[in-house]
């Protein structure tokens, strides 16, 4: 017996399928298939958390740069050079220095990319019926499932 895939909730063998207690034997599937489930109210929330996060992320850099720009302009005008440059030293040196502190709101906008936008459909047609196996709205981890179930079901054709 191969094992494709498993986690608390599924088990992708080469004999069968396990979806959360339920249990479909794998020659009796004939057909795999995924589609677009409904988006929920966690999609959209979550889309609505990364678009105020990018906005976030981007508003200082702007902030900065429209601080710099006028401060140039002003120093043009005053022939003030020195001001100006230590204003923009200060500027970069703030920047390195919080550069690091990025890591977490970075990381968030990376996993709420992960889990993705959507409810994703696992589907099977097992014993002529179309049966949804999984919904789930994790793409990494869907992708991985409908990955192993095909590869299963592409196995127990070729055997």
């Amino acid at each position: 017996m191969t094992l494709y895939y498993q986690d608390d909730a599924v088990q992708v063998t080469s004999e069968s399928i396990r979806v959360d207690g339920h249990t479909l034997r794998l020659p009796d599937i004939a057909y795999v298939w995924h589609a677009r489930g409904r988006t929920t109210l966690g999609q959209h929330s979550r889309k609505l958390g990364r678009g105020v996060l990018i906005l976030l992320l981007s508003l200082p850099p702007l902030v900065a740069l429209v601080c710099v720009i006028s401060l140039a302009w002003s120093a043009q005008d005053r022939g003030n050079w020195t001001l100006a440059l230590i204003v923009v030293a200060a500027f970069v040196v703030g920047a390195l220095v919080l550069t690091p502190f990025l890591e977490l709101p970075l990381g968030w906008l990376d996993r709420s990319y992960e889990r993705g936008d959507r409810v994703h459909e696992l589907w099977v047609q097992h014993r002529g019926h179309d049966v949804m196996l999984l919904s789930s709205p994790d793409a990494l981890r869907f992708g991985q499932i409908y990955r192993a179930v095909q590869r299963a079901v592409e196995q127990q054709g070729d055997a």
